[in-house]
C-alpha cells in the first residue's frame, strides 16, 4: 500500500500523470472519506489521493470529514501526507502564482472537530506543525524548477467557506502571511497519528486588504493557471521522498496517541 498521500482538489489529479490502480472508500470510526481514495502511480511513485472536498465539491471547509479523510490513509499505511491547496496573500512579497511551503498555522476555525480523543484527554505538542522533511524537500525540487517559492510561511486558518472582510483582512495581516480554510485541523490529525504534513499552497490572490476584492472566480482562474507547475512540483518531488530524519512521530509516541487510537 502506498506511503504517499496527497490530498488536493480537482485540478491537482491528472489523469494524464496519474496511473490509477484502484478506488477504494473505506468505512472509519468516523465515517466515510471524502470521496473514494484513489490508489495509483505518479511518476513511478506509488500514491493515495483523496479529493478534500469531494469529486462534486459537496463538502465545504466546515464539512469536510477531517477525521475520516486522515485516519482513512493512516490505516492504509500511508506515513507522508501532502496537501495541495489554495491561499489568499497577506503580504507583499507572498504574490499570485508564487508557491508557499507553509511551516506554521494559527487557527481562526471555530466549529471543527479537531482532535481524535473526544472522550479522554491527550494533549499533543506541535510547536512546528508542518514535516521539516517534506518542506526542505520540495523546496529543494521548487528551486530545481527555477520557480517562485517561500519556504516557511504561517497560514491563517479561517472557518469559511466565506472569504474575509476587509476588517478580518487587515487583522489577519498582523498575524500570518498567507490565509485559507483546510490547513486545521489536517495538519494536528496527521500529528496525533505520527504523520508527516506538508502545505503545498498556491497563492491566487492579496484576500481583500490590497487593490482587488477576492471572487471565487479569480481564485479558481489563478489556480488553473498554476496547476502546470504543482503538478511537475509532485512528479519531480515525490520519488525523492525515502526515509525521514524528521521528529513528526515523536509527538505521537510521547503523548501515547498511537496506542490509544489503534
Amino acid at each position: 500500500m502506498p506511503q504517499i498521500a496527497i490530498i488536493g482538489g480537482t485540478g491537482i489529479y491528472n489523469p494524464d500523470s496519474f496511473e490509477m490502480i484502484k478506488e477504494v472508500f473505506p468505512d472509519t470510526p468516523y465515517g466515510k472519506p471524502s470521496d473514494p481514495i484513489m490508489i495509483g502511480k505518479i511518476n513511478g511513485v506509488e500514491v493515495a489521493f483523496l479529493f478534500r472536498h469531494g469529486k462534486q465539491h459537496q463538502h465545504p471547509p466546515s464539512s469536510v470529514p477531517y477525521r475520516a479523510n486522515i485516519y482513512a490513509l493512516w490505516k492504509m499505511g500511508c506515513r507522508y501526507v501532502i496537501s495541495a491547496c489554495a491561499v489568499g496573500s497577506l503580504t507583499e512579497d507572498f504574490k499570485p502564482g508564487d508557491l508557499v511551503i507553509a511551516d506554521q498555522f494559527i487557527d481562526f476555525t471555530k466549529k471543527r472537530e479537531y482532535t481524535y480523543f473526544m472522550n479522554e484527554t491527550v494533549h499533543i505538542s506541535m510547536p512546528d506543525p508542518c514535516c521539516p522533511y517534506l518542506n526542505r524537500l520540495f523546496a529543494d525540487t521548487a528551486k530545481e524548477m527555477d520557480v517562485r517559492y517561500h519556504l516557511g510561511g504561517t497560514y491563517v486558518c479561517i472557518e469559511g467557506p466565506r472569504f474575509s472582510s476587509r476588517a478580518e483582512s487587515h487583522m489577519f495581516r498582523q498575524f500570518g502571511d498567507i490565509v485559507g480554510m483546510t490547513m486545521v485541523p489536517e495538519a494536528q490529525l496527521c500529528r496525533e497519528l505520527g504523520m508527516c504534513y506538508c502545505s503545498l499552497a498556491t497563492v491566487t490572490d492579496y484576500d481583500c486588504w490590497k487593490d482587488e476584492d477576492v471572487t471565487i472566480d479569480i481564485v479558481v482562474r489563478t489556480m488553473n493557471e498554476c496547476l502546470d507547475k504543482v503538478l511537475r512540483l509532485l512528479e519531480l518531488g515525490l520519488p525523492k521522498i525515502g526515509r525521514s530524519d524528521c521528529h513528526c512521530i515523536d509527538a505521537a509516541k510521547g503523548c501515547g496517541s498511537l496506542d490509544r487510537i489503534r
